[in-house]
């Protein structure tokens, strides 16, 4: 049987390789940072990257913008002149994010905001071609509905953890919070007749939906 570490350690070999800035951040948040596994890191990056420059988002929303990591790969896909808008609930990290969006010389292109996102993204007066939600796992229907309407048909949804540390098909853990939260999401999405969507199953799952009627 192949070892999964060696097949994980192989997808990265041949996988391109991460910028100084996002290795240095990476870094930073293993030894600075509670819960560090929370970033998103080279693989789940590229990809983000990856979508992001197919889509070519003159408007980018993230839900969830922790040390900065995911927000950085997003943004390198902008149309010229799109900007980025991130939220994030704790304060204590934004002087790690700022830092490293003014090293990676994309600050101007990044507008972040503090606090609960389900006040803050009605505000944010935008349509948004690409939203990433990952944030409180408990809240994700509720960001779902406040997003759906300020994107436009053929705009994209990622919504990270949608397979939960595999608790998502664990009968015993249905009844907590946080798995009840991702698990209504994953039923939200599935039963949305103005979407398609497909789950990768990359790192801990990531939901992709794209908007196909209002």
């Amino acid at each position: 049987m192949t070892d999964p570490v060696l097949l994980d350690q192989y997808i990265l070999d041949h996988t391109s390789p991460e910028e100084d800035y996002l290795n240095e951040l990476d870094r930073e948040t293993h030894q600075k940072v509670l819960h560090p596994r929370m970033l998103s890191g080279h693989l789940q990056g590229q990809i983000l990257s990856m979508v992001s420059c197919m889509v070519k988002p003159a408007c980018i929303l993230e839900i969830g913008t922790f040390t900065g990591y995911s927000a950085l790969c997003l943004a390198k896909g902008l149309a010229e002149g799109g900007k980025l808008h991130t939220i994030e609930m704790d304060d204590e990290l934004e002087l790690i994010s700022q830092k490293y969006f003014l090293k990676s010389g994309m600050a101007e292109r990044i507008i972040q905001y503090t606090g609960d996102a389900r006040q803050i993204i009605p505000t944010i007066n935008q349509s948004f071609d690409l939203v990433f939600i990952d944030a409180d796992k408990r809240d994700y229907c509720d960001y779902y509905h406040l997003i759906f309407d300020h994107i436009p048909v053929g705009g994209f949804i990622l919504a990270d953890n949608v397979l939960w540390d595999g608790k998502v098909v664990d009968p015993e853990s249905v009844n907590e919070d946080q798995t009840r939260g991702i698990l209504e999401f994953n039923d939200l999405v599935q039963n949305d007749y103005r979407v398609r969507n497909v789950i990768l199953p990359v790192r801990d799952g990531i939901m992709m939906v794209q908007k196909v009627a209002e």
